[in-house]
């Protein structure tokens, strides 16, 4: 790969980089803990995995993390995997994403949007009392912290209500999408074990509506373990036999009462794909995402107060429970429950201007796929308010930088193009979105603060301009306390540090530029290696998805 210095796509404007928070920050922690002042966002980065213990002390400071216990140091035990963060700590995540409620009680929190495309708000202050009001029931049904709470749920408010009272009570949330079919969710939930069951009677997409009221009851007789199904009428039948009710659980006006748990206190469970075998049941901790996700949001995605916040997601996958973060941030979260084509390929634009949309969050599959049907996103559509698009799902190919930028740049939009990579696993980035450092076409800006991403060769030497694979070597908050029913960690141990003993090797294949940029290849165990020259998938992507009578494609790799 060629080390000379393209021009970028797209640069920060001066005023945008002074007014970023992450330019805020660095001045606040250069002055309170000696980060550099100088330098910019790569002398930072270099600070805060070289000064990682007082990198974090500073995140939990600058956004006011508040601890009802104080911790006895930012981190007990280095060690990967087996990280001990803030011991002695305790806090709530849900007191803090209800946190703006005191400030902002008739502001939008959350605005859902349906494929009627009509936004629906529920202010801060609805939205605390719904989670006082559930938490005091789940309570009463016996919920305790520990206990899991599962969701058979669309992208709508009642999720996010039903993530937050669990938390509130120290439960575990765990959530499948309801178009997951009765073994797909089983395979999931059988393996936690939930005392509750929210669910739908069923869901539209596409124009249609689709009944799930035999899968719930499946789910019923299933999961022996349920002292409770919370029926929420989408479709407007009545509730079943034996199901309460979600309007007369979230009906009173209670105060919440937040349980205040250990910083590492499981907050939910997400999953794996499932490709080999049962999928991984992933567990993060109360105070991991607290944190990491106040640095991911507040610093790299830059979202305040004055935000709107929509990335297109389902319950099943991990950036819904990234976007309902956005609150912690005081940021109003755009739920769309809905097919992303309907009524057109357009549609998610539409939604992005009817919600006011600041950041825009999809996937590298849409972008492609509004490129090749001639949708024309700032033409039709008022998109003055987004000042950042961001992909993630698959890399975005050189081809959907440059459509993105060139349909914006015609309107005169200074639009930033965000591509951003991580994982379901620590349920975050480790690379993507940085305000204030220019955009080069087919790169991820940089690493993320916190995360020291290295590019290895398989003997663990350190790569620049050359493909390796994707390594981090310090641990971050929001990795995975543990796997559900995996009580020596074998299973967790072999997942990410069997390769490189104590470094957590991801599984793709990536270029660190000597400019500081990141490229993903793709998986690195679908990877073709033809006399030594690696090809990832994202390669492949690139040359099949530009032809134009390719009108979708899928690289497998089957070693003859």
């Amino acid at each position: 790969m060629s080390t000379v210095n393209p021009q970028p796509l797209w640069q920060p404007t001066p005023e945008r980089t002074a007014e970023a928070r992450i330019t805020r920050f660095q001045a606040w922690a250069a002055e309170h803990h000696g980060a550099p002042a100088e330098g910019g966002y790569a002398a930072l980065h270099r600070w805060s995995v070289e000064e990682l213990e007082t990198f974090w002390k500073a995140v939990t400071e600058w956004f006011d993390v508040r601890f009802t216990t104080p911790y006895e140091r930012v981190l007990g035990d280095r060690s990967m995997p087996g990280a001990q963060w803030f011991p002695g700590a305790t806090l709530n995540y849900a007191e803090h994403a209800l946190r703006a409620a005191a400030s902002r009680a008739d502001e939008p929190a959350l605005l859902h949007v349906d494929e009627t495309h009509d936004p629906r708000p529920v202010t801060w202050a609805d939205l605390r009392r719904q989670v006082g009001s559930l938490a005091a029931e789940l309570r009463a049904l016996g919920v305790r912290p520990g206990d899991r709470v599962s969701g058979y749920l669309p992208n709508i408010p009642e999720a996010v209500v039903a993530l937050l009272a669990t938390a509130a009570v120290g439960g575990v949330w765990t959530s499948c999408a309801p178009d997951f079919g009765a073994r797909s969710v089983l395979d999931r939930f059988q393996q936690v074990e939930p005392v509750v069951l929210f669910t739908v009677d069923g869901y539209r997409y596409g124009g249609k509506e689709h009944d799930r009221r035999e899968i719930v009851a499946e789910l019923r007789r299933e999961l022996p373990t349920l002292r409770a199904v919370v029926h929420i009428p989408l479709l407007g039948t009545d509730a079943p036999d034996g199901a309460l009710e979600w309007s007369a659980l979230t009906a009173a006006d209670t105060e919440p009462v937040f349980e205040q748990v250990p910083f590492d206190h499981p907050l939910w469970v997400l999953y794996s794909s499932g490709t080999t075998g049962l999928p991984k049941a992933i567990v993060q901790s109360q105070g991991g995402i607290l944190v990491e996700h106040l640095k991911q949001l507040g610093l790299h995605c830059d979202l305040g107060p004055e935000d709107r916040f929509f990335w297109y997601t389902s319950t099943g996958w991990m950036m819904w429970n990234f976007l309902v973060s956005g609150l912690l941030t005081g940021t109003t979260v755009v739920l769309y429950d809905g097919s992303p084509g309907h009524p057109d390929t357009g549609a998610q634009w539409r939604i992005a201007e009817r919600t006011g949309a600041t950041l825009y969050g999809t996937s590298a599959a849409y972008v492609m796929a509004c490129r090749k049907a001639g949708v024309h996103p700032s033409r039709d559509h008022d998109l003055s308010a987004v000042k950042c698009v961001a992909t993630t799902g698959s890399p975005l190919p050189p081809d959907g930088f440059r459509w993105l930028h060139d349909e914006f740049a015609e309107s005169g939009a200074d639009l930033w193009i965000a591509s951003v990579s991580g994982g379901t696993d620590v349920c975050s980035c480790f690379a993507g979105a940085v305000p204030t450092l220019p955009v080069h076409i087919g790169e991820l800006q940089a690493p993320c603060l916190g995360t020291d991403l290295q590019s290895w060769d398989p003997s663990g030497k350190p790569l620049t301009d050359e493909v390796g694979e994707l390594v981090v070597t310090n641990p971050m908050p929001s990795m995975p306390i543990r796997f559900w029913n995996d009580p020596d960690g074998n299973r967790y141990h072999d997942s990410y540090f069997d390769t490189y003993p104590g470094v957590w090797r991801h599984g793709d294949w990536i270029t660190l530029t000597s400019r500081g940029s990141v490229v993903i290849h793709g998986r690195s165990d679908s990877t073709l290696n033809r006399q030594g020259v690696r090809m990832g998938s994202a390669d492949i992507y690139e040359a099949v998805e530009r032809l134009p009578e390719i009108k979708e494609s899928l690289v497998v790799g089957i070693e003859q």
